[in-house]
């Protein structure tokens, strides 16, 4: 998707985990291991733009890790006059350069899935995927980022700890 604003697009990243291993693609424009993930478009939230990232660029069939539920919805009748609802709130938060006049806000969240099928939508572009376990997110022969190898191990820990 293009950018949307001229200097500062929302973006909503997903760490998949399947069985103690993360889902990473190898980003076509960048060459470098990233979680599946994009552009926030105007009419969804942040969990809504991970998620469609996600079926999107995988196929996968992702939940979220974490509160999934809303707590105002619990009291129907204030869900019901307020027409309001909770977004979750990411595991990370971090702005990065695009090129010299554009950044992204990226927030990051954490999922799991039951298969490791992946199938992309027709005309995604990717250079592969890659499930990694711990040890293989420090393998320098994948030179996965700092910042990436962090948050895909925080995701692994959370997953074990919500198993």
């Amino acid at each position: 998707m293009p950018h949307i604003h001229e200097k500062i697009d929302y973006a909503a990243d997903i760490y998949i985990v399947n069985d103690n291993a993360v889902l990473l693609r190898m980003h076509e424009k960048y060459g470098t291991w990233f979680p599946p993930g994009g552009h926030v478009e105007l009419d969804e939230d942040f969990v809504e733009a991970a998620l469609r990232e996600a079926k999107e660029e995988t196929g996968l069939d992702v939940k979220i890790i974490g509160m999934t539920t809303d707590p105002l919805a619990e009291n129907e009748t204030n869900f019901k006059v307020h027409d309001e609802r909770e977004v979750l709130v990411p595991r990370f938060i971090n702005r990065h350069r695009i090129n010299d006049s554009h950044e992204h806000i990226s927030l990051e969240y954490f999922g799991r899935c039951e298969t490791r099928d992946i199938n992309p939508a027709p005309g995604e572009k990717t250079d592969g995927f890659k499930w990694f376990s711990d040890t293989e997110l420090e393998d320098s022969q994948f030179e996965v980022t700092d910042r990436v190898q962090l948050y895909a191990k925080a995701a692994l820990k959370a997953a074990r700890e919500e198993s």
